[in-house]
């Protein structure tokens, strides 16, 4: 038996096309901040070369120290000769201009990474927190698949190109998720405009910042490799979105994609609510060989869908189960699923519930109800 909540079957159908976002990112994701659902999703869960952008995972290194005690923001790291050849001015890459056998607070060297991508500020965390940057990127790894990002496999503090070191759109919004709800005391970092250390000012690189209102976040990315990413966020109206997307072909089609899909990510889609835990369904299912010749139906947990909002109207929902239910049946028995279906997308299924207890007929009863099953013929 297939029983169909008419309220919210939906028979118009467009195009699937304009039902999602359209990039030209090799790699991309929209995250809803509060629920960590993917609004969008383009190869977003294949691991991919992340450039800087897995200079999250540094941080969130750093952060998790400070918090622990095993660093302060006031502690003076030593910047070695390696952090300086290899990171500093001597390089050639990003840089927050250390200087050699130097020793810099540890809040300066966060504000290099996430302000200026210094790479050398990058080994000296490394260095300081995991003894050298090769035992520290086994500890980014290591921290990475116990917090659930299973794709994640780092080779170095500072996003270098190497063959082993990778992660998925998916995972870098999921970290930049934990980063903003986990470490807040320090979240205003991401959204600082500019650093200047050492006399040498420099400029944040996100392009959101200053031309997408309440954007305050997070990291670009950039090699041959790669091509040009980000991980950016932005908060209107109590509603954040992050956004995670690589492979565009020059910094200013970054930009102009960050704008976009940030405007996107707030504009055109939602969190629908379909929902609440124990909300009753009709019809109610009939019931064989039971005290009762129904039973009514409840929906086991809040069924939130995350949809462009012009996908919203392509939306079926349907409650399927096998029936008539065979007696006895208690309250809180799975008897059948919601089930929502989007064009162009994964079905999603979720339990219902008998509502309450129907016990099975008597004996006398049972043979009633199986001589008229058998007039029937049904």
């Amino acid at each position: 038996m297939r029983a169909i909540l008419a309220s919210l079957l939906l028979l118009t159908a467009p195009a699937v096309a304009q039902d999602q976002y359209q990039t030209e990112a090799s790699h991309a994701v929209i995250m809803d901040f509060e629920t960590g659902e993917i609004l969008f999703d383009r190869n977003g869960d294949e691991a991919m070369p992340p450039a800087s952008m897995s200079k999250l995972m540094t941080v969130l290194m750093t952060l998790e120290a400070i918090r622990d005690g095993q660093l302060s923001l006031d502690d003076e790291l030593p910047v070695s000769e390696n952090a300086w050849r290899r990171g500093g001015a001597a390089s050639g890459s990003s840089t927050m201009f250390l200087e050699v056998n130097s020793r810099a607070r540890v809040e300066d060297l966060l504000r290099g990474i996430i302000i200026q991508s210094g790479n050398d500020a990058c080994i000296v965390i490394a260095e300081a927190l995991g003894g050298s940057e090769e035992a520290f990127a086994e500890m980014m790894t290591d921290r990475a698949r116990a917090l659930g990002l299973e794709s994640a496999s780092f080779a170095n503090a500072t996003g270098w190109p190497h063959p082993d070191h990778r992660i998925s759109a998916a995972d870098l919004a999921e970290l930049a998720r934990m980063i903003i709800a986990d470490h807040p005391e320090l979240y205003s970092l991401w959204a600082e405009r500019e650093f200047t250390y050492n006399g040498i000012r420099q400029f944040n690189r996100n392009p959101l910042l200053g031309v997408f209102s309440g954007a305050d976040g997070l990291k670009t990315g950039h090699t041959e490799e790669s091509g040009y990413g980000l991980v950016g966020t932005a908060e209107r109206d109590g509603v954040r979105r992050i956004i995670v997307f690589n492979g565009m072909d020059s910094n200013t089609a970054r930009a102009s994609e960050a704008e976009r899909m940030m405007r996107a990510a707030i504009n055109d889609y939602a969190i629908y609510d379909l929902f609440s835990a124990g909300d009753a369904l009709e019809p109610r299912a009939e019931v064989f060989m039971g005290e009762a010749e129904t039973v009514g139906l409840e929906v086991a947990e809040d069924v939130q869908l995350a949809l462009h909002r012009r996908a919203r109207r392509n939306m079926t929902v349907s409650v399927v189960f096998d029936g008539p239910l065979p007696a006895p049946i208690s309250a809180g028995d799975v008897v059948g699923r919601v089930v929502v279906e989007v064009p162009g997308q994964d079905d999603r299924e979720f339990d219902v519930l008998a509502a309450e207890d129907v016990g099975q007929k008597g004996l006398m009863g049972r043979i009633g109800a199986a001589l008229a099953h058998m007039i029937r013929g049904n």
